[in-house]
């Protein structure tokens, strides 16, 4: 560490008056930058993660996926061992033989970006290890409030942002994942909201944000699990994603990655959440869990249907799939470009009517079209009509199927298509 740089840290440390609990450090200026994607380790891999296993995951992401946009390789939990002599997690040696950087270097030749995952809070072990804060002479222990939950998994006590010191403890930690050449930080069990315990982590969450700022490195900071409705004007000031629901992922059952009931929540969940979404900053779905065939948990048409959702939604899509073994049909959604193209336009669609079992959502967008889709969310077929007014055009419409990429003709009145089970139909509704 350079003299400056410890300078600084003391500096931010030891002034009282520099970061006061529910002082604002100042809202990030987002870049515009559309809903991110890439891959996760969690789903098919869990803590089973190494750095021959990551480097296989992110050579298929570069040859078969990175032309379309999916360029993100996050590791989930299981990526660390320990702390170091800061109360800042360090990478697991035995898993990664060459630390984080090396791994880092490794994703960005092949033309990627490189997420890690932590938990806010000052976990207990460090709390007990009892290091000091980098570049200053506080220990650790003394900038948090152990009567305090630090996170929702209750892991980690609860740091005081009054207290010298712990501004400068969350910026030591935001420079070293910038040294690592992270790209993308994915804070987990955020509180309010789901989880095990209840815990606060806003003022955590503007402490992070802050601090990746002044790394001087645009990181991506997501945030997870099923935050709080109530304070979605506070995820999206200091975040760029936020998870809307808890986890989608089957956990066990048929070594599923998923279930039909799990993403089929969603349609429920995304309505009160769309007018939170801006550039920048977006509603998440959690991960797509597409990939892999049959173990997805999903018929073919149900795969396309989660596909549309999230894509309408504009939520990240970030894969949980094991990409070494990528089945082709699956491949096939995942690049058909005209769909990620809806995803990437960042106009997140709502429902035009009643929630029930067959539903029309829309988005207008911003050249004077519409994005419709239609979904039939029951067990049988289903005859679903949409008339002019539900397609956002007056007068006589042009209709363009996105998944066969085929132009369906001009109408002048309704439209009527037989949908299958959980099967759906994503159009481009034109005037012209």
């Amino acid at each position: 560490m350079s003299v400056a740089r410890a300078c600084a840290y003391a500096y931010l440390g030891l002034l009282a008056g520099v970061n006061r609990a529910g002082a604002d450090p100042g809202r990030p200026d987002f870049p515009p930058r559309p809903p991110l994607l890439g891959w996760s380790s969690w789903t098919s891999l869990r803590l089973k993660i190494d750095q021959p296993t990551i480097e296989a995951e992110a050579a298929v992401l570069a040859a078969k996926l990175r032309a379309h946009g999916f360029r993100y390789i996050n590791l989930d939990d299981g990526w660390f061992r320990g702390w170091d002599d800061h109360g800042r997690l360090q990478a697991d040696r035995t898993k990664f033989p060459d630390g984080m950087a090396a791994l880092g270097t490794h994703l960005h030749q092949l033309g990627l970006k490189f997420g890690v995952y932590l938990t806010p809070g000052l976990a207990k072990g460090a709390w007990s290890a009892n290091g000091l804060v980098a570049g200053t002479a506080i220990h650790v222990r003394d900038i948090a409030d152990p009567s305090q939950a630090g996170n929702t998994k209750g892991d980690a006590y609860r740091i005081d942002y009054a207290k010298p010191g712990a501004t400068a403890y969350v910026q030591s930690y935001a420079d070293l994942l910038a040294s690592w050449g992270v790209d993308y930080l994915k804070l987990d069990f955020v509180g309010p909201g789901g989880g095990r315990v209840k815990a606060d982590n806003r003022e955590d969450v503007k402490a992070w944000s802050a601090a990746l700022q002044r790394t001087g490195r645009p990181i991506w900071l997501e945030l997870s699990n099923k935050l709080s409705l109530a304070h979605a004007p506070i995820w999206k000031t200091y975040a760029n994603g936020w998870r809307i629901e808890g986890d989608v992922e089957a956990y066990g059952k048929d070594g599923k990655l998923t279930l039909w009931s799990k993403v089929a929540q969603r349609f429920a969940d995304a309505p009160p959440w769309a007018g939170h979404a801006a550039s920048g900053a977006w509603n998440d779905l959690d991960s797509l869990e597409i990939g892999n065939g049959d173990r997805d948990g999903l018929t073919l048409d149900e795969r396309r249907t989660v596909i549309t959702l999230w894509s309408i939604e504009c939520s990240p899509l970030i894969l949980g799939s094991d990409l070494r073994h990528l089945d082709d049909q699956d491949l096939a959604l995942l690049l058909n470009q005209e769909v990620l193209d809806v995803d990437q336009r960042g106009r997140v669609a709502t429902p035009v009517g009643p929630p029930g079992q067959q539903q029309v959502w829309r988005a207008d967008n911003a050249d004077g079209s519409s994005t419709l889709a239609l979904f039939n969310l029951d067990l049988a077929p289903a005859t679903m009509t949409v008339s002019a007014s539900d397609l956002g055009q007056p007068g006589a419409f042009s209709l363009r199927d996105l998944w066969s990429h085929e132009d369906l003709g001009r109408f002048t009145a309704g439209y009527t298509v037989v949908l299958r089970a959980h099967a759906c139909q994503l159009l481009r509704v034109t005037g012209r």
